[in-house]
């Protein structure tokens, strides 16, 4: 009996995934932030992940915001890298993504928010209270800085720029350098691990949060979204499957909570940009319920330093139009002069003679009130 040799396959080695590329900016805070959400994306889709590190112009150039250019000067250079092919997905602060949306990109993901608060870091344990008169105090905010000049006439309010170490050593400087404070964003502390040094979450009634401060922003290509989008044929290949994979893990990171909240805030940020360069604060809170609400207060600078305050409510199903009625509202009353020669009052609610209800959007604002 004759034996001859079988021939038996051998299934090929299989194919590793490409690593999954993530844009980023090169800071500490950037860095934590794109790790913490490409290892969710990693896991996820079970690929491995590459930061890729981008310089932007806000990182080069430490001159006064307001001089660069101020929006899309921590973002360009990174969606540059997403739009070119040299990263699959780009993570950003949300609140420094401009308002006009970019048609080449989808803002795929938007997880659930940190603390969005303001957070102030001082010596001796102290609070906005309990802050010397004539305080040095450094934000590079000029939201913060017409905030705080309101809550605190006298704080001498200092112009800073940097990463967080380089600012929060400025309150242990002792030098002619040194500050009694600096406000930051506590999402950003946290995410450093740096919580322990705030000495106060400041209440958004005294200084409202920037519009989608705590929120992270995870953008893609436009044409990974068409790939998997209605149309695409059943048999797929390797790119499309990858792209699907992509897009599945971005849907389940994405908190529709976080993202209905920023939707009214940024709606809100894009109305009051195109009628006016005031500093601009906004909050919004979403409430559970048989129908959900989205609650939106927000504050605007008057050009004699006097603020605006109103809030808004309405169906979260149109938070949009929850920001574009406010906007309206506050630009109204933005032209109302305060106390001449001192802050004016702040102001809740619709301006005297305007409605906060449009028709069909039960839309409603807070009655107008006087802040001391």
């Amino acid at each position: 009996m004759s034996v001859h040799p079988v021939d038996v396959p051998v299934d090929a080695a299989p194919v590793r995934p490409a690593p999954l590329r993530l844009a980023t900016r090169r800071s500490a805070l950037a860095l934590a932030q794109s790790r913490m959400v490409g290892e969710q994306l990693a896991t996820l889709t079970g690929r491995t992940l590459e930061l890729i590190e981008v310089t932007t112009q806000g990182d080069v150039d430490q001159a006064p915001l307001t001089q660069i250019g101020g929006t899309g000067v921590f973002v360009a250079a990174v969606r540059q890298a997403l739009v070119d092919g040299r990263a699959d997905v780009a993570v950003h602060s949300l609140k420094d993504l401009p308002t006009t949306p970019d048609e080449r990109l989808h803002l795929a993901a938007i997880p659930s928010r940190e603390d969005p608060r303001d957070a102030l870091v001082a010596r001796a344990g102290a609070t906005l209270e309990t802050l010397p008169i004539g305080a040095r105090v450094g934000t590079g905010s000029p939201r913060r800085r017409a905030q705080l000049a309101v809550a605190r006439p006298d704080l001498d309010l200092v112009d800073i720029r940097g990463n967080v170490d380089t600012r929060l050593s400025r309150v242990t400087d002792h030098g002619p350098d040194g500050l009694d404070a600096v406000v930051l964003a506590a999402a950003g502390l946290s995410r450093l691990g740096r919580r322990a040094s705030i000495t106060e979450l400041i209440d958004p009634e005294r200084v409202m949060p920037a519009p989608g401060q705590g929120a992270l922003a995870v953008e893609v290509r436009a044409e990974v979204t068409r790939a998997v989008g209605p149309g695409t044929p059943d048999h797929q290949g390797p790119d499309t499957s990858a792209a699907e994979a992509l897009t599945d893990a971005l849907r389940s990171l994405d908190d529709p909570h976080t993202r209905a909240a920023v939707v009214a805030e940024r709606s809100l940020l894009a109305a009051l940009e195109a009628g006016c360069s005031a500093p601009i604060g906004a909050l919004a809170e979403v409430e559970d319920g048989p129908e959900p609400t989205v609650h939106l207060r927000a504050v605007l600078a008057r050009p004699d330093g006097s603020l605006v305050r109103m809030s808004s409510t309405g169906p979260v199903a149109q938070a949009e139009l929850v920001g574009r009625s406010l906007a309206g509202q506050m630009l109204a009353e933005r032209g109302t002069p305060g106390t001449h020669g001192a802050p004016g009052p702040t102001r809740h609610g619709p301006p005297t003679g305007h409605s906060p209800t449009t028709a069909n959007s039960p839309i409603t604002a807070i009655g107008p009130t006087t802040a001391q």
